[in-house]
Protein backbone atom coordinates (compact mmCIF):
# COMPACT_ATOMS: atom_id res chain seq x y z
CA UNK A 1 0.00 0.00 0.00
CA UNK A 2 3.06 2.23 0.55
CA UNK A 3 2.89 3.34 -3.51
CA UNK A 4 -0.82 4.51 -3.77
CA UNK A 5 -0.25 6.31 -0.44
CA UNK A 6 2.32 7.79 -2.25
CA UNK A 7 1.01 9.01 -5.08
CA UNK A 8 -1.81 10.53 -3.38
CA UNK A 9 0.66 12.59 -0.84
CA UNK A 10 2.61 13.63 -4.11
CA UNK A 11 -0.48 15.28 -5.45
CA UNK A 12 -1.77 16.56 -2.74
CA UNK A 13 1.71 18.44 -2.41
CA UNK A 14 1.86 19.17 -6.09
CA UNK A 15 -0.07 22.50 -6.23
CA UNK A 16 1.75 24.15 -3.42
CA UNK A 17 5.52 22.63 -5.50
CA UNK A 18 4.77 24.62 -8.48
CA UNK A 19 3.16 21.13 -10.58
CA UNK A 20 0.17 22.19 -10.80
CA UNK A 21 -1.74 24.40 -13.77
CA UNK A 22 0.14 26.61 -15.53
CA UNK A 23 1.07 30.10 -13.68
CA UNK A 24 0.32 30.50 -9.98
CA UNK A 25 -2.70 27.38 -10.43
CA UNK A 26 -5.35 29.76 -10.68
CA UNK A 27 -6.36 30.62 -14.27
CA UNK A 28 -6.50 34.57 -15.52
CA UNK A 29 -9.72 34.24 -17.18
CA UNK A 30 -13.67 33.48 -16.26
CA UNK A 31 -13.59 31.09 -19.20
CA UNK A 32 -10.23 29.18 -17.81
CA UNK A 33 -11.30 28.69 -14.06
CA UNK A 34 -14.43 27.26 -15.17
CA UNK A 35 -12.00 24.80 -17.53
CA UNK A 36 -9.92 24.60 -14.31
CA UNK A 37 -13.32 23.50 -12.46
CA UNK A 38 -13.52 20.58 -14.98
CA UNK A 39 -10.25 19.33 -14.23
CA UNK A 40 -10.63 19.36 -10.37
CA UNK A 41 -13.68 17.74 -10.73
CA UNK A 42 -12.62 14.98 -13.10
CA UNK A 43 -9.83 14.68 -10.76
CA UNK A 44 -11.87 14.30 -7.38
CA UNK A 45 -13.82 10.91 -9.08
CA UNK A 46 -10.68 9.88 -10.57
CA UNK A 47 -9.33 10.12 -7.17
CA UNK A 48 -12.39 8.50 -5.71
CA UNK A 49 -11.63 5.91 -7.99
CA UNK A 50 -8.47 5.37 -7.53
CA UNK A 51 -8.59 4.86 -3.73
CA UNK A 52 -11.50 2.53 -3.75
CA UNK A 53 -9.78 0.44 -6.09
CA UNK A 54 -6.52 0.25 -4.36
CA UNK A 55 -8.21 -0.89 -1.14
CA UNK A 56 -9.99 -3.49 -2.75
CA UNK A 57 -6.68 -5.04 -4.54
CA UNK A 58 -5.57 -4.42 -0.76
CA UNK A 59 -7.95 -6.73 0.52
CA UNK A 60 -7.85 -9.20 -1.78
CA UNK A 61 -4.04 -9.28 -1.24
CA UNK A 62 -4.41 -9.87 2.45
CA UNK A 63 -7.04 -11.75 2.18
CA UNK A 64 -5.11 -14.12 0.00
CA UNK A 65 -1.75 -14.18 1.74
CA UNK A 66 -3.75 -15.38 5.27
CA UNK A 67 -4.88 -18.77 3.90
CA UNK A 68 -3.74 -21.56 5.23
CA UNK A 69 -1.20 -23.46 2.86
CA UNK A 70 -3.05 -26.82 3.25
CA UNK A 71 -6.49 -24.77 2.07
CA UNK A 72 -7.43 -25.87 -1.67
CA UNK A 73 -7.36 -22.92 -3.99
CA UNK A 74 -10.83 -21.96 -5.48
CA UNK A 75 -10.83 -21.51 -9.14
CA UNK A 76 -14.72 -19.45 -11.18
CA UNK A 77 -14.82 -17.84 -14.33
CA UNK A 78 -15.97 -14.47 -12.96
CA UNK A 79 -19.01 -13.02 -11.86
CA UNK A 80 -21.92 -11.25 -13.90
CA UNK A 81 -22.80 -8.81 -11.30
CA UNK A 82 -19.55 -7.61 -10.61
CA UNK A 83 -18.85 -7.17 -14.51
CA UNK A 84 -22.59 -5.29 -14.68
CA UNK A 85 -21.04 -2.71 -11.63
CA UNK A 86 -18.09 -1.95 -12.78
CA UNK A 87 -19.42 -1.52 -16.70
CA UNK A 88 -22.60 0.65 -15.44
CA UNK A 89 -20.71 2.66 -12.91
CA UNK A 90 -17.73 4.24 -15.00
CA UNK A 91 -20.81 4.61 -17.95
CA UNK A 92 -22.88 6.61 -15.81
CA UNK A 93 -19.49 9.15 -14.17
CA UNK A 94 -18.26 9.41 -17.87
CA UNK A 95 -21.85 10.45 -18.87
CA UNK A 96 -22.44 12.61 -16.18
CA UNK A 97 -19.12 14.48 -17.22
CA UNK A 98 -20.04 14.88 -20.66
CA UNK A 99 -23.42 16.86 -19.69
CA UNK A 100 -21.90 18.53 -16.92
CA UNK A 101 -19.21 20.09 -19.36
CA UNK A 102 -21.67 21.12 -22.18
CA UNK A 103 -21.96 24.70 -21.58
CA UNK A 104 -19.01 25.56 -20.54
CA UNK A 105 -17.82 23.68 -24.02
CA UNK A 106 -20.26 26.02 -25.74
CA UNK A 107 -19.31 29.01 -24.22
CA UNK A 108 -15.90 28.08 -25.36
CA UNK A 109 -16.62 26.88 -28.92
CA UNK A 110 -19.71 27.46 -30.48
CA UNK A 111 -19.96 30.32 -32.46
CA UNK A 112 -23.32 31.68 -31.33
CA UNK A 113 -21.81 32.38 -28.08
CA UNK A 114 -18.56 34.67 -29.41
CA UNK A 115 -18.46 38.06 -27.85
CA UNK A 116 -18.78 40.12 -31.38
CA UNK A 117 -22.09 39.25 -30.86
CA UNK A 118 -22.18 40.12 -27.87
CA UNK A 119 -20.45 42.60 -25.61
CA UNK A 120 -17.27 41.72 -27.60
CA UNK A 121 -15.14 43.04 -30.14
CA UNK A 122 -12.78 41.78 -32.93
CA UNK A 123 -9.96 43.54 -32.28
CA UNK A 124 -6.82 41.95 -34.29
CA UNK A 125 -6.03 39.19 -36.71
CA UNK A 126 -3.06 36.80 -35.81
CA UNK A 127 -1.17 34.83 -38.30
CA UNK A 128 1.21 31.71 -37.14
CA UNK A 129 4.32 30.90 -39.46
CA UNK A 130 7.25 29.31 -38.84
CA UNK A 131 8.74 31.17 -36.50
CA UNK A 132 6.58 34.10 -34.89
CA UNK A 133 3.36 35.50 -34.70
CA UNK A 134 2.21 38.49 -36.65
CA UNK A 135 -0.32 40.50 -35.16
CA UNK A 136 -2.79 42.71 -37.65
CA UNK A 137 -4.57 45.60 -36.21
CA UNK A 138 -7.44 47.97 -37.39
CA UNK A 139 -7.28 51.80 -36.96
CA UNK A 140 -8.60 52.66 -33.73
CA UNK A 141 -12.52 53.34 -33.92
CA UNK A 142 -12.19 51.15 -37.50
CA UNK A 143 -13.30 47.32 -37.79
CA UNK A 144 -10.99 44.83 -38.99
CA UNK A 145 -11.32 44.17 -42.54
CA UNK A 146 -11.06 40.21 -43.36
CA UNK A 147 -8.04 41.07 -45.47
CA UNK A 148 -4.75 43.42 -44.73
CA UNK A 149 -6.31 47.03 -46.13
CA UNK A 150 -4.01 50.35 -46.50
CA UNK A 151 -3.83 51.69 -42.71
CA UNK A 152 -3.73 48.54 -41.42
CA UNK A 153 -1.17 48.27 -38.07
CA UNK A 154 1.08 45.00 -37.67
CA UNK A 155 3.21 44.16 -34.77
CA UNK A 156 5.36 40.71 -33.87
CA UNK A 157 4.75 38.41 -31.12
CA UNK A 158 2.65 41.19 -29.29
CA UNK A 159 -1.18 40.69 -29.19
CA UNK A 160 -2.36 43.55 -26.94
CA UNK A 161 -6.09 43.37 -25.58
CA UNK A 162 -7.70 45.46 -23.06
CA UNK A 163 -8.23 44.26 -19.61
CA UNK A 164 -11.98 42.74 -18.08
CA UNK A 165 -13.41 43.07 -21.84
CA UNK A 166 -14.70 39.95 -24.02
CA UNK A 167 -12.53 40.12 -27.18
CA UNK A 168 -12.00 38.41 -30.37
CA UNK A 169 -9.20 37.54 -32.66
CA UNK A 170 -9.25 35.67 -36.38
CA UNK A 171 -6.14 33.15 -36.08
CA UNK A 172 -5.20 31.56 -39.19
CA UNK A 173 -1.46 30.49 -40.31
CA UNK A 174 1.07 31.32 -43.29
CA UNK A 175 2.19 27.54 -43.50
CA UNK A 176 1.76 24.65 -41.42
CA UNK A 177 -0.04 23.92 -38.50
CA UNK A 178 0.06 25.75 -35.53
CA UNK A 179 -1.59 26.18 -32.15
CA UNK A 180 -2.26 29.20 -30.41
CA UNK A 181 -2.13 28.76 -26.53
CA UNK A 182 -2.16 31.18 -23.61
CA UNK A 183 -1.36 28.85 -21.15
CA UNK A 184 -2.58 31.33 -18.00
CA UNK A 185 -5.54 31.53 -19.58
CA UNK A 186 -6.49 28.29 -20.59
CA UNK A 187 -7.04 29.30 -24.09
CA UNK A 188 -6.02 26.79 -26.95
CA UNK A 189 -6.56 26.77 -30.50
CA UNK A 190 -4.91 25.06 -33.46
CA UNK A 191 -4.42 27.19 -36.67
CA UNK A 192 -5.03 25.52 -39.85
CA UNK A 193 -3.75 25.94 -43.14
CA UNK A 194 -6.72 27.82 -45.32
CA UNK A 195 -8.86 28.56 -42.12
CA UNK A 196 -9.63 31.38 -40.54
CA UNK A 197 -10.79 30.47 -37.31
CA UNK A 198 -12.09 32.74 -34.50
CA UNK A 199 -11.04 32.76 -30.62
CA UNK A 200 -12.96 34.79 -28.35
CA UNK A 201 -11.56 35.29 -23.93
CA UNK A 202 -11.40 37.73 -21.21
CA UNK A 203 -8.46 38.47 -19.02
CA UNK A 204 -9.48 39.85 -15.94
CA UNK A 205 -6.39 41.52 -14.91
CA UNK A 206 -3.85 43.68 -16.77
CA UNK A 207 0.07 42.53 -17.25
CA UNK A 208 1.79 40.04 -19.22
CA UNK A 209 1.20 35.81 -20.19
CA UNK A 210 2.82 33.91 -22.44
CA UNK A 211 2.09 33.16 -25.89
CA UNK A 212 3.12 30.12 -26.92
CA UNK A 213 3.02 27.09 -30.01
CA UNK A 214 1.65 23.97 -28.47
CA UNK A 215 1.88 22.05 -32.09
CA UNK A 216 5.25 21.02 -33.36
CA UNK A 217 5.47 22.91 -36.45
CA UNK A 218 9.31 22.49 -37.33
CA UNK A 219 12.92 23.00 -36.57
CA UNK A 220 12.13 26.45 -35.30
CA UNK A 221 9.03 25.06 -32.80
CA UNK A 222 11.03 25.70 -29.44
CA UNK A 223 11.03 29.00 -29.78
CA UNK A 224 8.00 30.65 -31.21
CA UNK A 225 6.96 32.26 -28.35
CA UNK A 226 5.10 35.58 -28.15
CA UNK A 227 3.52 37.28 -25.12
CA UNK A 228 -0.44 38.70 -24.55
CA UNK A 229 -0.21 42.45 -23.58
CA UNK A 230 -3.68 43.32 -21.28
CA UNK A 231 -3.93 46.96 -20.21
CA UNK A 232 -6.59 48.88 -18.62
CA UNK A 233 -9.23 50.40 -21.09
CA UNK A 234 -7.51 53.61 -20.83
CA UNK A 235 -3.98 52.46 -21.50
CA UNK A 236 -5.07 50.37 -23.96
CA UNK A 237 -6.85 53.03 -25.73
CA UNK A 238 -3.50 55.25 -25.53
CA UNK A 239 -1.34 52.47 -26.65
CA UNK A 240 -3.78 52.11 -29.87
CA UNK A 241 -3.23 55.91 -30.25
CA UNK A 242 0.47 55.61 -30.35
CA UNK A 243 0.85 52.72 -32.60
CA UNK A 244 -1.46 54.74 -35.16
CA UNK A 245 0.51 57.79 -34.92
CA UNK A 246 4.03 55.56 -35.37
CA UNK A 247 2.42 54.20 -38.35
CA UNK A 248 1.14 57.36 -39.76
CA UNK A 249 -2.52 56.76 -40.02
CA UNK A 250 -5.44 58.74 -38.81
CA UNK A 251 -7.88 57.11 -36.19
CA UNK A 252 -11.71 57.39 -36.75
CA UNK A 253 -12.37 58.48 -33.48
CA UNK A 254 -10.07 60.24 -31.14
CA UNK A 255 -10.62 58.23 -27.99
CA UNK A 256 -12.53 55.37 -28.61
CA UNK A 257 -13.95 54.04 -25.99
CA UNK A 258 -13.18 50.40 -26.51
CA UNK A 259 -12.66 49.03 -29.57
CA UNK A 260 -14.90 48.60 -31.92
CA UNK A 261 -17.05 45.49 -32.51
CA UNK A 262 -16.41 43.66 -35.65
CA UNK A 263 -20.03 41.93 -36.13
CA UNK A 264 -19.87 42.83 -40.10
CA UNK A 265 -16.52 40.99 -40.74
CA UNK A 266 -17.47 37.97 -38.05
CA UNK A 267 -19.78 36.48 -40.68
CA UNK A 268 -17.57 36.53 -43.38
CA UNK A 269 -14.95 34.46 -41.90
CA UNK A 270 -16.02 32.14 -39.03
CA UNK A 271 -17.34 30.05 -41.53
CA UNK A 272 -14.03 27.85 -40.82
CA UNK A 273 -14.44 27.87 -37.18
CA UNK A 274 -12.68 24.50 -36.33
Amino acid sequence: MFWPVLALYICWVAPTLGWGFPGDGVSDSPIGKRIDHLFWLIMAITTGVFVLTQIAMGYALWKASTKKPEEPAQHFHGSHTLEVIWTVIPGALLLFIAFYQMDVWADFRLKSRAPATKSGSLIAEVTARQFEWRIRYPVPGKDLSPTPVPGDMYDVNELIIPAKTPVMIYLRTDDVQHSFFLPTLRIKQDAIPGKVIPIWFEAEEPGSYPLLCAELCGWGHYKMGGKLTVLSQEDYTARMQKMAQDFGVASAASTPAAPTPGVASTSQTQEGAN
